[in-house]
């Protein structure tokens, strides 16, 4: 039998069993100022911010979150739930002109039993997309080979949220 190497994936694991329940990542970034880099923050809003998901699905992998540690969709602020839909239209925006992808997948899992993985703190994933992008490797290697460093996305989007912004 053929080994396939994913050592990544050993700092998720242990990441998710020792955080408590207390902890979230979407919080620490939202807190952290001075290092966007650390946290993987591309852009920052008055009351959201964008996020690299630390474990993308492909390359480009993007959380839109409300600054505010709430649950669901409908416990935001009329001014807060539209500003996380008007940055959710810009990172897509900032996706296809940096990424080209064929698609992306636009969503959020409210709640555990939906999938989330963070269910205390709401997010959009903005999740690229190309024609024949998913193949063997996930269900035979249970691997997910991701084509770029999340530090070239970083500086890449990091560059082109502020370019959009300005605009």
């Amino acid at each position: 039998m053929e080994q396939l190497w994913s050592p990544w994936r050993s700092s998720y694991i242990a990441s998710t069993a020792e955080r408590s329940a207390d902890e979230c990542f979407l919080c620490a970034a939202a807190l952290e100022v001075d290092d966007p880099q650390s946290t993987l923050v591309v852009a920052r809003f008055p009351s959201t911010i964008v996020v690299l998901n630390r474990y993308p699905y492909n390359a480009g992998h993007m959380l839109v979150a409300p600054i505010d540690h709430v649950a669901g969709l409908a416990s935001l602020s009329t001014g807060a739930a539209h500003e996380m839909m008007d940055v959710t239209q810009i990172a897509l925006r900032v996706l296809e002109k940096e990424l080209h992808p064929h698609g992306v997948n636009v969503g959020a899992n409210l709640g555990a039993a939906a999938g989330a993985g963070v269910p205390g703190h709401l997010h959009v994933h903005l999740v690229p997309r190309w024609n024949g992008d998913t193949n063997f490797m996930p269900v035979v290697g249970e691997v997910k080979v991701v084509s770029e460093s999340l530090m070239d996305m970083w500086a890449k989007f990091s560059a082109a949220f502020r370019e959009a912004v300005s605009v």
